[in-house]
């Protein structure tokens, strides 16, 4: 590869080698057409590849090229088919680049992640001319966006099912999540509900294990939220975890939630794209809201240099259509920068986005009134810290608090109530005017006064943080944006 990007003024049907850039797969003047998938890529090339080739080389294998010259290009309009580089920026101060490529729509099959992802991650991030790779963002045209459901049901109309407005959602994930019996774990459920959350859930690793079986779990759950029900009069609910070895499996035991009554059921993001989009189309047509736990995705998306940005998930899970995604917390234990999580947040609850390099959106996204998706921050979080997590996160989100829910001194119950005095407390305060960011502690220790749960809660974790420096490499953004 190396050695090819020399070659000059190569005839596009000579026989042999010819590098990526010379067959077409970069065209400085190209203007991208509404209708084109546009992608931004970090990459880094080997020593000796120069970057527009290299840019070339992912516009080319990721769309119609292989490494020489074919003869069957001449029984199809080819050009309408090749990918285009238009732009490579080098980003300051590294060997990194950024590397703009237009898509033409007719490359993809409608309404299929699979193809989508096929097509633009499929091949690329094993080239040998490259060092590391990365796909960034992406700006998917309305055109494209209309070819999907999206989220079954959307934060408007999962708030109307549910009646709660004006408000963060208050979940809880189950503690320990392995190893509870089904009973012990209903008495979990129902502790937390009626203490004052709006949900609990299993986590991405409960299935159906020996030491519990899913049926077993579905049941003493529901019978929790049933008496949660009607215990505090509002409607409650649990994320019962339908995800299973085969889609037939996960369809039955969605089949089952539905018939207790559940308002809600949870797939993993590692049961795959095919698998989401069947079961949000089960959410759909069973009205049953659709949490995605994004498990996984950190072994992909964390890098800063190689691998998938997790805006670019947020934006394919939007299309393939779950109603909640995990999006990351900012303050808690997880990994995540203020502004890349706002634009992750924004990705997904947003009808329309402009290109923001402060919050890593290189693209406008018109999402043509597709419903959004309600994103869930959860790890390491707890009630002293809700003044930054509505800072941050907005109102349209659900909290989840599993240790700050389970770990409180005195129950379940009572940590639960501590983080809805908290939440209520920090509501109230922005009615009235109040800078809750700066007042926050304030405003915490006010409500604590009133709630003996709040003030224990306070008073345990009121040190906890989990703020470590950063080695990663800056996820830096070239100013410059289409």
């Amino acid at each position: 590869m190396a050695g090819n990007t020399t070659i000059k003024n190569k005839s596009r049907w000579a026989a042999g080698v010819t590098p990526y850039a010379q067959m077409g797969y970069y065209d400085a003047d190209y203007e991208p057409k509404a209708t084109d998938i546009l992608c931004a890529f970090r990459l880094v090339p080997q020593e000796g590849v120069e970057p527009i080739e290299a840019a070339a080389a992912v516009a080319g294998e990721s769309s119609t090229a292989t490494w020489t010259v074919v003869w069957t290009d001449r029984l199809t309009p080819y050009e309408n088919y090749q990918a285009k580089c238009y732009r490579v920026d080098p980003v300051p101060g590294s060997d990194q680049h950024i590397a703009y490529i237009a898509y033409d729509v007719d490359l993809f099959e409608e309404g299929s992640i699979a193809n989508l992802t096929s097509s633009i991650i499929g091949n690329v991030f094993g080239f040998k001319a490259l060092r590391s790779l990365r796909l960034e963002d992406m700006r998917i045209p309305p055109h494209y966006v209309k070819t999907f459901q999206g989220p079954p049901h959307g934060i408007v109309m999962e708030r109307e099912y549910l009646n709660k407005f004006g408000r963060p959602l208050l979940g809880a994930t189950v503690k320990p999540k392995l190893g509870l019996s089904a009973r012990n774990y209903g008495r979990v459920v129902y502790e937390a509900l009626r203490g004052g959350l709006d949900f609990t859930k299993d986590d991405e690793n409960i299935n159906s294990q020996p030491f519990m079986r899913w049926r077993d779990r579905f049941l003493f759950c529901m019978e929790a939220v049933n008496r949660a029900v009607a215990a505090t009069g509002e409607i409650k609910g649990h994320y019962l975890n339908v995800t299973a070895g085969t889609i037939e499996e996960m369809y039955e035991r969605a089949d089952f939630a539905k018939e207790l009554g559940s308002v809600i059921v949870m797939i993993d993001l590692t049961v795959g794209y095919t698998a989401i989009q069947s079961m949000a189309k089960w959410a759909r047509r069973n009205g049953v809201i659709l949490h995605l736990h994004r498990a996984g995705h950190g072994t992909y998306t964390r890098q800063k240099t190689h691998g998938v940005n997790f805006r670019v998930i947020a934006k394919w899970m939007r299309l393939a259509g779950v109603d909640h995604i995990h999006a990351g917390t900012v303050v808690g234990k997880l990994e995540g920068d203020p502004n890349a999580i706002r634009g992750y947040y924004n990705t997904l609850r947003e009808n329309k986005l402009e290109a923001d390099p402060s919050q890593g959106l290189y693209f406008e996204q018109d999402w043509a009134s597709l419903p959004a998706t309600m994103p869930v921050a959860s790890g390491g979080i707890h009630a002293g810290q809700m003044h930054q997590l509505l800072h941050y996160l907005g109102e349209d989100v659900v909290l989840q608090f599993g240790g700050g829910t389970i770990g409180h001194p005195d129950g379940i119950a009572q940590g639960a109530t501590a983080n809805r005095v908290a939440v209520e407390a920090m509501i109230q305060a922005r009615n009235e005017g109040r800078d809750f960011l700066a007042e926050g502690p304030e405003i915490l220790a006010a409500a604590a006064r009133w709630s003996p749960e709040l003030r224990k809660a306070l008073e345990i974790w009121k040190d906890v943080t989990f703020d470590f420096e950063s080695t990663d490499v800056p996820d830096a953004v070239p100013t410059l944006t289409v």
